[in-house]
């Protein structure tokens, strides 16, 4: 049973009763003080008692909420260092996502149907988290295919930072003609007549590819709520009960932040997020942060949304992007100038901060700018402060961060990037890009993540996957053994090390009494579930704060009720997100198997629906749009 009852135990105290309980499980609880435990108690949203399921019957009365979790592994709630999910909430339900399609038939089947619900004035648009590595074709669809699928609906298809596909009716919704100029960092690719030919490339910025999108129609009122909120229970579906907002482009303070602020002072968030600002406009950067300075400062809010900080940028100047397929970028001489200024005005008023920095190149020139304001005893001084990515950062900068008290975020952007970068400098010089286990080897905290949802997908156990054995979404094995980290470490960069990224380390992270009521029950058990399987772990039930934010399978409908997706015509209301495949350890024969016992089952089911009367006596017939084009 997935839920217990409760008649026949003692009476609690009042001040004593459990708001929930979960019993029968393998819990996992990063407490190096009580490793494992059988049960937990959670109250007022904070954990009361780790145990066993004798540790925690005299605090069930007739209210509590007791789950069986029938032997699963339970862990705390996961915690992604690097997620744009403010921006990523408000545009959720307007995107068609790829994420985990395995095959770009299905894929164009998807657009295609999309296309033909989508009503006159709206836009078809997938918005990353996918690769052409990913499918079994291996390559990315032609403008043709688009143009095929949605003659008449804008299509917008992004992928990673390095390029976006438009058919005609998105070239002509967008305005680009022959005589649209290519944006600095960016190149509208024309052909022989000079007009576009619905490719754009980041040549290396991936401005182009983000100021192209901001011209599609964006969601208004109620509809941003409901979005946002549809975006935090698919990211609960996956084990997630807190992540820190990495802002970005296109995400400006404190417009952008409205939904999610209301949606805190409503109780309605699911996820916990901690947040950071980042400058919008080059030039203005250094207002900007006098401005906000002014109005918030970090620790702002409570435990459910707080300010956490400045970046993932600084200063635009000093932005590297990291387009694999084009080489490493040139900046501008000088903005270390600009970057001084910037960082002395943060920590001088009490800010910490993060910095976007793909290349060890960036990476030694931001140092150079922190050592001189460590003469000023700027650094180390109890801010916290972080570079994101680092994918090619040296060991003498991890020393260097280490000196100043600095940390990393990594994120798995090799994931879905990993073929790119071998291809342009090696296999050898990916197997440390980046270099995790020199960064945890030197005491670095290094918090993981994702960096979703425009660039790699918000699903975590992809980027878990990615940890533990050093391979792409397309299979390509490119860390060596020295580069990957077991399981338990790998959990902990995804819980406690985001907790400590956030000063919140004494309260989650762990669970343990006095800790986050914040956990998941999986699907399978990380620990002993084959490594190519890994990706395919999903919550059955995932608590925050003592509340049942996501519920699936035994536990169907014991969570939270939220609003429908709207508008009706979204791609997550017919396709929801996260495409999720059967595991690749069911195969052959095995998966025959389980083909015929649902075959069976199916037939017996409509057999049982006839006889009710709840199913005509006729065949059905079954249309499967993954066959058709």
């Amino acid at each position: 049973m997935a839920t217990m009852p409760v008649a026949g135990f003692p009476p609690a105290r009042a001040d004593h009763v459990a708001d929930i309980v979960v019993r029968n499980a393998k819990i996992y609880t990063g407490d190096p003080g009580c490793p494992q435990a059988g049960a937990i108690a959670v109250k007022d949203g904070r954990v009361t008692v780790i145990g066993e399921d004798a540790d925690v019957v005299e605090l069930i009365s007739a209210r509590t909420r007791v789950i069986d979790a029938l032997g699963r592994r339970v862990i705390a709630g996961l915690n992604d260092s690097h997620l744009h999910v403010i921006r990523g909430g408000l545009n959720y339900v307007l995107e068609l996502r790829w994420d985990g399609v395995p095959t770009l038939r299905q894929a164009l089947a998807m657009l295609r149907e999309q296309a033909a619900r989508t009503p006159k004035g709206q836009w078809v648009r997938v918005v990353g988290g996918w690769s052409a590595e990913q499918f079994a074709e291996k390559r990315l669809p032609t403008v043709a295919e688009l143009n095929a699928a949605a003659p008449d609906t804008p299509v917008f298809v992004l992928h990673l930072y390095q390029a976006a596909l438009m058919n005609r009716a998105a070239l002509k919704a967008a305005a680009y003609t022959k005589d649209t100029p290519d944006p600095r960092g960016g190149q509208i690719v024309r052909g022989r007549d000079g007009e576009p030919t619905g490719m754009l490339l980041a040549a290396p910025s991936a401005l182009i590819l983000y100021s192209t999108l901001a011209a599609a129609p964006v969601l208004q009122g109620a509809d941003l709520r409901t979005s946002t909120r549809h975006f935090l229970r698919e990211l609960n579906r996956f084990g997630l009960t807190s992540a820190i907002d990495a802002a970005g482009g296109f995400q400006n303070f404190p417009d952008n932040y409205d939904t999610v602020v209301g949606l805190a002072r409503d109780g309605q968030l699911s996820l916990r997020i901690a947040y950071h600002l980042f400058p919008q406009t080059p030039g203005q950067e250094i207002d900007d942060l006098r401005r906000w300075i002014a109005m918030v400062k970090p620790g702002d809010g409570d435990e459910w949304l707080r300010l956490n900080g400045a970046g993932e940028s600084l200063i635009w100047a000093a932005t590297d992007f990291e387009n694999f397929v084009q080489p490493r970028p040139e900046l501008a001489a000088g903005y270390e100038e600009n970057l001084e200024t910037a960082v002395r005005l943060l920590l001088e008023n009490g800010w910490g901060f993060r910095l976007h920095a793909t290349y060890d190149e960036t990476i030694r020139r931001d140092l150079n700018v922190f050592e001189k304001l460590a003469g000023e005893g700027l650094f180390p001084h109890g801010n916290r402060w972080l570079f994101d990515h680092a994918e090619t950062v040296s060991r003498h900068s991890l020393d260097r961060i280490a000196a100043l008290g600095g940390a990393v975020s990594v994120q798995n952007r090799m994931s879905f990037q990993g073929e790119a970068f071998v291809r342009r400098y090696g296999a050898a010089a990916a197997t440390e890009t980046p270099p995790v286990r020199a960064m945890l080897d030197r005491g670095l905290t290094v918090g993981a993540g994702t960096d979703a949802t425009r660039v790699s997908s918000y699903n975590p156990w992809v980027a878990l996957h990615w940890l533990v054995t050093g391979r792409t979404v397309g299979d390509l094995a490119i860390y060596t053994p020295e580069n990957r980290v077991s399981r338990e470490t790998a959990l902990s960069m995804y819980t406690q090390a985001g907790a400590r990224l956030t000063g919140e380390h004494e309260v989650k992270g762990v669970l343990k009494p006095g800790y986050y009521g914040d956990f998941a029950i999986l699907s399978d058990d990380f620990f002993t579930v084959p490594e190519q399987d890994i990706p395919h772990i999903e919550s059955l039930l995932t608590v925050t704060g003592g509340r049942i934010v996501y519920a699936a399978a035994e536990y169907e409908g014991l969570d939270e009720a939220i609003p429908a997706v709207h508008p009706t015509w979204s791609p997550v209301a017919h396709y929801g997100g996260y495409q999720a495949t059967v595991k690749p350890s069911i195969a052959g024969a095995r998966q025959a198997e389980l083909m015929a016992h649902a075959v069976s089952e199916s037939e017996q089911h409509r057999q049982w629906r006839i006889q009710r009367g709840f199913a005509p006596d006729t065949p059905t017939t079954v249309f499967d749009t993954c066959f058709v084009l």
